[in-house]
């Protein structure tokens, strides 16, 4: 291909691109971030306090790996998140179905959710402590406070797209109306409910640090707020760096049982 012909198709909205093309893109903005992050570093624009240098990172992660606690933190934090994400997940889907397909659902459970959703999630860690407690519950119950409604409110609007002659058509054929929702909406939201649950684990993995940032005594988050007190910024970037990794994992894994479970959609 001519480098004219790929300018014009790379312009083109919506054109799909050479899978070459894709890559060497995607490996580009990395290398774009990685140099600028050497020349700031090393060039002494910006102080080691502020911004360590890359090898100060990798020996660091090497170090915490090699004795254990590296992996110690890492899954405390997976299971924080993983735990708060399902426990959050499985009721958010079918109540957030049932908000989108019935109005009288919607009628009953809007005006609290809606008032929910915008609350910060910082203002009610010290209440999840007076209330719970200091252990791992107390950050679990952080996530789902974070993504709940988040996600009832997206898998509503999710349901409420479906088209009715969709739903019209099922019931011609004898489909009975305490089934539509499981027979009928969930099928057709299925991709979009996907999408929601991709999106709302990456939130998650934000909300991670707000969880364990008070009363922690393991996990990525503490070691940040640990490493924070004693100037440690090369244990700060570690953290932020695998909470990215770890999420990036997690978003790839949506994205595969997407193409696995609604390959129509893809």
């Amino acid at each position: 291909m001519s480098e004219q012909s790929l300018f014009k198709t790379v312009t083109i909205p919506f054109k799909p691109i050479p899978r070459s093309v894709a890559l060497s893109a995607s490996v580009l903005i990395w290398v774009i971030v990685i140099a600028g992050w050497f020349a700031l570093a090393y060039s002494g624009t910006v102080k080691d306090m502020f911004l360590p240098k890359p090898e100060a990172v990798v020996t660091t992660t090497i170090k915490m790996m090699a004795d254990g606690t590296l992996w110690e933190h890492m899954l405390a934090s997976v299971q924080v998140v993983l735990i708060g994400f399902i426990v959050s997940s499985v009721v958010a889907v079918p109540l957030g179905l049932m908000m989108g397909t019935y109005r009288i659902v919607q009628a009953f459970f809007d005006p609290l959710v809606n008032f929910i959703r915008y609350l910060p999630v910082t203002s009610f860690v010290p209440l999840f402590i007076l209330w719970i407690g200091i252990g791992i519950e107390q950050r679990i119950a952080v996530i789902i406070f974070g993504i709940f409604f988040q996600q009832l409110v997206m898998i509503a609007d999710n349901a409420r797209s479906v088209p009715r002659d969709l739903v019209n058509a099922a019931y011609t054929l004898g489909t009975r109306r305490v089934d539509t929702v499981f027979h009928i909406v969930l099928p057709a939201t299925l991709p979009n409910v996907l999408d929601v649950l991709r999106v709302t684990m990456g939130w998650a993995w934000t909300y991670l640090v707000v969880a364990e940032l008070v009363a922690a005594r393991s996990g990525l988050g503490y070691i940040s707020l640990k490493a924070m007190r004693g100037f440690q910024v090369d244990v700060i970037f570690m953290a932020i760096a695998l909470i990215g990794i770890l999420g990036l994992a997690t978003d790839q894994m949506f994205r595969i049982v997407r193409r696995v479970v609604a390959p129509w959609a893809v």
